[in-house]
């Protein structure tokens, strides 16, 4: 401890020593060029350290957002103090609140959709769907399809997280004596929900944040449904005959929805049109129709929250409130945005910071020189998908809407789809694959997933295909 006081009290001074004469700039321009200089060289070294600890998040159990806020926090240092030696002490200021203001626009948007989802939860609208497909009487192979419809279908509304996580709860309810249904299904999942994100802009955070920066309208996205399709079904075929033609036992679960989870259901439908208005007709932020509709949530709770109280003959009765209204506690809506993934938040702060300060810098305009004008885009957007698949679509995206490449909405089209379901060719390419390794622990592994990532790749490459074929006609608008 005393080794790492003493590390952490210098670091101020090995930061001024980093502060020299950035090369090619003068005190009066307003970015300098620092991917030569010793600034530069730092904050990539932070950058990639930290995201190692990201990536070793299932070793260490340390969160992901612990050592990317720290290392956006140095990176940002680092580059203010070299401004501030050049009589420039507001231009890294200004790059810093743009950088903010594209965060909390992503972190507002999303603690609306995971505050709805969260009150569906607890509404039990999500386990009514489970407990019916478990007693569905269906076998393992038709279950095995159905979950992946299902993946590929509520992805575009609830988020590919949140679907992939639902539906591992009904394969591992049903797949308790056959742990090869369950692994195959995982990765049925982790493919379907990824593709079924990949043409929606609520589907995934990548095509979300396409669609806030005003790149493509929210029906634009549309077009890429039939290439999605085609990224699930074909790895969906191969794997079918793998899975077990038997039937799961019989059983009887009797769960009924809450009061207001249709309302609910409802009322998230209605926020994502105001969303959508707000944004196509009234060019607002997709952001301010989001929190309109919390105001929707806000005062449904609040009427459900009188309602328990006043029924019941002018006293509260926990069994009659049961029978009656279907819950016990009343609802609160605070409890729900609470419960929302936090640190999944804190950690897209970290990460568009991070990623801000290295565009700032100036590596992001190196690397789109290369990669979009020496390589060509279609090279560009499906490496996207690859690097995806190692690192983790967020930054990766975040990149390339910072370098802003200027190229057809149908190269937009194509490295949206190729972020969405590229991270599908490793387990731990995507939000939803390294969920399930761990709610599936010991049945869908790192290595079982990769047994399956030819026939993965396969459906990846045949989906790149269908977009050229069925869209040519994007490539030509810009």
């Amino acid at each position: 401890m005393k080794c790492l006081t003493t590390t952490l009290s210098l670091l101020p001074l090995f930061l001024l020593i980093l502060v020299g004469p950035a090369s090619a700039a003068g005190p009066m321009e307003l970015n300098l060029d620092l991917t030569g200089h010793l600034v530069g060289f730092f904050a990539l070294v932070v950058f990639v350290i930290a995201y190692l600890l990201v990536m070793a998040e299932e070793v260490t159990h340390m969160r992901k957002s612990k050592p990317v806020l720290l290392a956006a926090g140095l990176i940002w240092g680092a580059i203010a103090l070299v401004y501030a030696a050049h009589d420039l002490p507001h231009a890294a200021e200004q790059a810093f609140r743009h950088n903010i203001l594209e965060y909390a626009e992503l972190m507002l948007f999303l603690l609306v959709a995971m505050t709805y989802i969260n009150a569906m939860e607890e509404r039990l609208v999500f386990e009514t769907l489970r407990a019916k497909l478990v007693c569905s009487g269906m076998s393992y192979r038709k279950l095995f399809w159905v979950t992946g419809v299902l993946s590929f279908f509520i992805s575009p509304v609830a988020d590919n997280l949140t679907t992939a996580l639902l539906m591992c709860a009904v394969v591992m309810a049903l797949g308790k004596n056959q742990p090869k249904f369950i692994g195959i299904s995982c990765i049925n999942i982790v493919v379907a929900a990824n593709a079924g994100g990949a043409f929606s802009p609520f589907g995934d955070i990548t095509t979300l944040m396409v669609w806030q920066k005003g790149i493509l309208a929210f029906q634009e996205f549309f077009p890429l449904f039939i290439p999605s399709v085609v990224n699930w079904l074909i790895p969906a075929i191969f794997m079918s005959f793998a899975v077990p033609v038997s039937t799961p036992p019989a059983c009887d679960i009797n769960i009924q929805m809450k009061r207001g989870g249709k309302v609910v259901m409802a009322l998230f439908g209605l926020t994502i049109a105001t969303a959508v208005s707000f944004h196509n007709f009234l060019n607002l932020p997709p952001v301010a129709g989001m929190m309109t509709g919390l105001a929707y949530l806000q005062i449904f709770g609040f009427y459900l929250k009188k309602t328990h109280i006043t029924k019941g003959a002018g006293r509260f009765d926990p069994e009659k409130a049961k029978e009656v209204l279907g819950d016990i506690a009343p609802f609160d809506i605070f409890k729900n945005i609470a419960r929302s993934e936090w640190d999944t938040l804190m950690f897209f702060y970290g990460v568009i910071l991070c990623v801000g300060g290295l565009g700032f810098i100036g590596y992001l305009t190196f690397v789109s020189h290369f990669f979009y004008e020496v390589m060509g885009p279609t090279f560009a957007n499906t490496m996207v998908g690859i690097l995806s698949a190692i690192v983790d679509n967020i930054p990766v995206m975040f990149a390339v809407l910072t370098m802003l490449p200027e190229m057809s909405k149908g190269q937009w089209l194509l490295v949206t789809l190729t972020a969405g379901a590229g991270g599908s060719l490793l387990s731990i390419g995507s939000a939803a694959g390294v969920a399930l390794m761990g709610q599936a622990r010991g049945y869908y592994t790192f290595f079982g997933h990769l047994k399956w990532t030819p026939v993965i790749a396969l459906g990846y490459g045949a989906s790149i295909y269908a977009h050229f074929l069925l869209n040519d006609r994007w490539f030509q608008i810009y």
